[in-house]
Formats: C-alpha cells, structure tokens, sequence
C-alpha cells in the first residue's frame, strides 16, 4: 500500500466541499488530477470513499469512518511541520554546554545574555564542572557541546580551536612584583605557586621549558577552581597564573595581573562536540553564535 500526502489531502477537501470543483479549486488542482487522486486513494485501499450521483457527492459509510483519522493523520502532520520550522528559526529549543568553572563565571554569560536576547526561546543549561571532566560530559551525551582549553581527544570527539590567549600572573597590588608592567617566569622563582590540578601544571611546566627550570614545581599547591586559587593570593599563600579574560573576577578579589614573558606561554581554548552526532538547530546555532563572538579573540565582539 503506498498511500500519499496528496492523496490523504484531496480526500479531506472532496469531504469538506462536497464538491470535485470546489475541492480542487482549494487544491490548486484540475479537477481531473483531483479525481485521479481520489481514485488512486480508493484503490490502494480497496474501498469506495464517496458516493456518487449524477446530483449530488457524499462520503460514503467507510468513508465517514475513516475521515476523522485521516483530519487527524494530516492535522498532525502540520502541527510537526511548524515544530520543526520553529526548531529551525531557533524559536525553540535548548543548548547544554559544558564549560570549566572560570570561564562560565566571567566570559561566557555576556555571550549568553546577548544569545538569549536574540532567542529568547532557546533554553541554555550550563553545567559548570572542572576543566578535566569537560570532555567527558560530552562523550557522555550529558551536554551537546564543551568549552575548555586544549586536550587529547579520542576518536570520537570533535574539537575545533575557537582563541588563543597568554597566561598572565595573578598577584596582590602590594606585592612587590605588582610594581613591574612584565614579568618573566624567572621573576616568579622562589614564589608560592597556586596552580590547578590535572594536566594544567605539566602542560605550563613544558610550555615554558628551560625558562621553568628555576620554579619550585614540588612546592606548587593544586586547587580544583580558579576561585579557589585567587582567594588563597588574596590570603597572601602565593601566586598563580590565569588567562587574560579572568580580568573582572581578578579585580573583584582585588588582585592584580601582570603578563609573563620569555617565552610567552600561550594557552588554546576549544569547542568540543561529539563526532559522527548531529546538532539540534539550537545547540548549532549557539555554537556558529560562539565563533563569531569569540574566535580568534578570546573576548566577546
């Protein structure tokens, strides 16, 4: 049985108008191919749908039955036609990012704020989460899309460079290395270092390279959040290095950044989706909105 849209139609005009002219003038059709359409109807079903004369057009009793299902079948239809153009159009939907805890709490909500103003029916979830287990949220299916800095991926996650940024020092105003406009990492030797745990230290400590020689890396103490990391310098417990979009958090512990150079040590932040797995309309929106904001820069346009 290969009945069609077109044929489902022509039954529900024929069986509203009583009429073979006004149905296909609703139809946009001659009244021949709408004939043809019923016709081809009532034989892929086996059944006559309408009763003729040469006065008058009714539906039939198996036709009556089965109008109610067939206005449903096409009322449906219509109703999932203008989901998918409201998905579309982002007039709905919702995005799950996964994102570590510095950046969602100083660069990201600007971008979410202006994002939402232009579809406010778009739902965003955060779920802000240390930097190692970004990832893992989206080869879990937990988020469609995470932001941190650069990993080793696997084989099916995605990932596509979105800034570059240089780590600055982070230190109290009345520090003595807060009266110099540049540091550099031999600057930093013999200070306390806060730094974040996982793969941030190792990756610092090869970055930098022959410059790090002279850091104490046994005496550096690992927190989870940057947050963390900054109240222990506001404490007066040490140093530590972050990225350049942290600024406001920084000045609101009351703290103060210097760029460290010699080398400059870069970091790179990602977007990371799961591959071989479409995005809904919404979470590719968001993600094509987060390129043009922030590729490149670092900082919202």
């Amino acid at each position: 049985m290969n009945v069609t849209l077109r044929q489902l139609h022509a039954f529900v005009a024929v069986a509203d108008t009583g009429s073979f002219t006004l149905a296909a003038e609703r139809l946009f059709l001659t009244q021949s191919a709408l004939s043809s359409l019923i016709k081809e109807l009532e034989g892929q079903l086996g059944l006559r749908l309408f009763d003729r004369s040469t006065r008058r057009l009714r539906l039939s009793e198996t036709g009556r039955e089965l109008y109610p299902q067939i206005e449903k079948i096409l009322h449906d239809l219509e109703g999932v036609i203008s989901e998918v153009g409201n998905l579309k159009a982002l007039a709905r939907g919702s995005v799950r990012v996964a994102v570590p805890q510095l950046l969602a709490c100083t660069l990201l909500p600007e971008v979410m704020a202006d994002f939402h103003a232009q579809h406010p029916s778009v739902h965003l979830r955060v779920v802000d989460c240390a930097v190692e287990s970004v990832m893992a949220r989206v080869f879990s299916g937990e988020v469609d899309i995470g932001l941190g800095p650069e990993r080793q991926t696997n084989s099916d996650i995605q990932a596509e460079q979105l800034f570059r940024l240089p780590f600055m020092a982070v230190l109290p105003p009345g520090h003595p290395l807060a009266r110099r406009r540049r540091l550099l990492w031999s600057d930093l030797s013999g200070q306390p270092m806060i730094t974040l745990q996982g793969q941030f230290t190792e990756l610092l400590v090869s970055d930098v390279g022959e410059a790090a020689r002279d850091l104490n890396k046994e005496a550096f103490t690992q927190v989870t959040f940057m947050t963390t990391a900054l109240a222990l310098v506001r404490a007066g417990l040490g140093l530590t290095l972050c990225m350049p979009y942290a600024r406001t958090l920084v000045e609101q512990y009351g703290l103060v950044m210097r760029p460290v150079g010699e080398p400059v040590v870069e970091r790179s932040f990602w977007i990371f989706t799961r591959r071989a797995r479409s995005l809904s309309p919404a979470a590719q929106g968001f993600l094509e909105f987060l390129q043009q904001r922030l590729q490149g820069s670092g900082r919202p346009a």
